[in-house]
């Protein structure tokens, strides 16, 4: 077992935040793919406008890259971080092997979303609402392991560079909201006009 600085617990609540949230998005993609098989010809109801919505994304290969519906994934594998953010709080210490094999699986999940993000905005030309709550958890999840990873000693056994890990997880949020302006940007330069069309559905 490695040492670790005890019970991490600002980052044991974020995973568990974050994995209720990307869960319940996974699940009502999931009741959406349901609902779309069983009455392919009606809208769902995350089907607010042509540029924003589930059912053309859920019946594209893209989302059903694995064979099955990309929502599975979600359901699954949010439990992980769920666990190992109440196993956190709980204090539980896990060896290099363990964290280095968590963070391989947030870096999948990160890579796959960002596909995804790139699938949506430049070949399906739509924003899923349901998969954007799930980007929007994903993204900062994997800014705040990748420096988690750092900070405790999993990439390196720096100290400076654990204490700066430890100093920049402050600026996570800033990093996601910068990420999520950028996602903004590339829809709007690619003619999907976000903000139009959410200003239209609030007001």
């Amino acid at each position: 077992m490695t040492e670790q600085r005890p019970r991490y617990v600002g980052y044991g609540i974020w995973l568990i935040i974050a994995s209720v949230i990307g869960w319940w998005a996974a699940f009502q993609l999931t009741v959406e793919k349901i609902s779309l098989l069983e009455n392919p010809t009606e809208a769902l109801a995350c089907d607010i406008s042509p540029f924003i919505q589930c059912s053309k994304n859920l019946d594209s290969w893209q989302g059903s890259v694995f064979g099955f519906a990309n929502p599975i994934l979600g359901l699954t594998g949010w439990m992980a971080p769920l666990v190992v953010g109440v196993a956190l709080i709980a204090g539980a210490r896990f060896p290099r092997w363990f964290w280095a094999t968590f963070g391989a699986g947030i870096a999948f999940a990160f890579g796959f979303v960002c596909w995804l993000i790139s699938q949506s905005i430049y070949d399906l030309l739509v924003l899923c609402p349901w998969c954007m709550v799930t980007w929007a958890v994903t993204i900062p999840t994997f800014f705040a392991t990748m420096l988690h990873l750092v900070r405790n000693g999993t990439f390196t056994r720096s100290e400076k560079a654990q204490h700066a890990a430890d100093r920049l997880m402050v600026w996570v949020p800033l990093a996601a909201i910068v990420a999520y302006a950028i996602i903004i940007a590339m829809a709007q330069l690619n003619g999907l006009d976000f903000l139009g069309e959410m200003a239209g559905v609030l007001f």
